[in-house]
């Protein structure tokens, strides 16, 4: 028998959101670039087109359908959505692009451009180990994240429609789920466990946070509301030392005190990542075009420093030393900060659109990213600058937050995927 390997065919739904953006057809108002409105709603948000757009070769009424439901319960919710003239007008780039009809060849390897679009990875980048769990979506929505209690259980919200929070066994792979008692879109976002064995959650959606009790299964939900009702907005949690939550998100930064019910409001609108600082410092980036500051609360007043890039950050994490260190999305850079001086420092990452993401640091300090757009893992060594790439096993790569356990393993979500799982860093070199 002959055991050799068989070249396979290249289908569209492997390549990643950068090959897709240069090979999938075009029309005069679509051009998959960062202007065009359907490729920064559609390829950029929730979702890239691999798992969602290649599958099913849908009519023209069912992607309208598909675009409806994105615009009303996932966009609506946290106050975006699409107009009628929007709608139609994605449901007819949709329909030419991935209809029956499609001009696409059945393979884009058949395309004299697909070759120039391959990268390579080094020998140093076949080092890396990966482990996953099937996480088996809620209502079509998969994991958003993951992240270690004290008790080394793993923790995942189902965002959109999926109304869900998860708790996994990684040793036994059994999953627990605690779902909403209510079936309207909560767009639970983020999820992270407190100190006192808790977790909390946010609904994106409706602007709310939820505590959830492990024990005993209960989930009490609180409005994040202004004095007027108008909602504030919630969208990454996390818990500080002394169980005080913060949220981001929405048009203020927020938070909540458990003891007396109570949040407040800090101002600066577009936050999106958040983290816990030393000192009780709490850590915002502003995902937003144009000026993006880090944002720092600290004893109730709000500092913000704006990097010398406008390069939208999106997720930030704070390492043993103090120093911040945060993903330029649209930059293509990762950026560090140093409070005591209050200046910045920029590293350009590898590639065609690298797209930082998810952000982790490990226990050598080294600095770990996503690729939006690459569907690769990178590792910057802060001392030297040189970023090595990783390959994902998987298309569509979709991570959006990295923890550290207490193993040293990175955990991450992949929601296209329908899969939880963690890499372990590859040994380097500590500063």
């Amino acid at each position: 028998m002959d055991f050799a390997l068989q070249k396979g065919t290249v289908r569209w739904s492997d390549l990643n959101t950068y090959q897709g953006r240069r090979l999938l057809p075009k029309t005069g108002n679509h051009d998959l670039s960062y202007q065009d409105k359907f490729f920064t709603s559609c390829l950029q948000s929730c979702h890239s087109f691999q798992k969602t757009m290649t599958s099913v070769a849908r009519d023209e009424n069912g992607w309208r359908q598909k675009v409806k439901y994105m615009s009303e319960a996932i966009m609506g919710g946290e106050g975006g959505g699409l107009s009628n003239q929007d709608v139609e007008d994605f449901t007819s780039y949709l329909t030419f692009a991935f209809g029956p009809s499609s001009p696409k060849p059945p393979s884009p390897e058949e395309m004299p451009e697909y070759k120039a679009l391959v990268r390579s990875f080094s020998d140093e980048a076949m080092k890396i180990e990966y482990v996953e769990y099937d996480f088996a979506g809620s209502k079509g929505l998969g994991p958003w994240s993951a992240v270690e209690d004290k008790d080394g259980m793993i923790w995942s919200p189902y965002y959109g429609r999926g109304n869900e929070v998860v708790r996994l066994n990684p040793n036994t792979g059994d999953l627990t789920r605690f779902p909403l008692p209510f079936a309207k879109t909560a767009g639970i976002h983020s999820a992270i466990p407190s100190p006192d064995g808790t977790v909390w959650f946010t609904e994106a959606a409706l602007s709310r946070i939820g505590q959830l009790n492990p024990v005993t299964g209960k989930i009490t939900e609180y409005s994040n509301l202004f004095p007027d009702g108008q909602p504030a907005g919630a969208h990454t949690v996390r818990v500080d030392q002394n169980g005080k939550v913060w949220i981001s998100g929405g048009v203020t930064i927020s938070s909540f005190e458990p003891r007396t019910q109570e949040f407040t409001h800090y101002g600066t609108a577009g936050t999106y990542g958040n983290v816990v600082g030393p000192n009780g410092e709490q850590w915002f980036t502003v995902f937003r075009e144009g000026d993006s500051p880090i944002v720092r609360v600290k004893n109730g007043s709000v500092s913000k420093f704006s990097p010398p890039t406008k390069g939208k950050p999106q997720r930030l994490q704070v390492d043993s030393d103090g120093i911040v260190w945060f993903s330029e999305r649209r930059g293509g850079k990762i950026g560090r900060f140093d409070p005591k001086t209050e200046t910045f420092k920029e590293f350009q990452l590898p590639g065609p659109e690298p797209s930082p993401y998810a952000l982790g640091i490990d226990r050598n300090h080294m600095i770990w990213y996503a690729s939006h757009e690459q569907d690769t893992l990178g590792r910057l060594n802060p001392r030297t600058g040189e970023v090595t790439e990783y390959p994902f096993p998987h298309s569509e790569i979709s991570m959006r937050e990295f923890f550290l356990d207490s193993q040293g393993r990175m955990w991450y979500a992949s929601p296209a995927n329908d899969k939880i799982g963690y890499f372990i860093p590859p040994t380097g070199t500590e500063r």
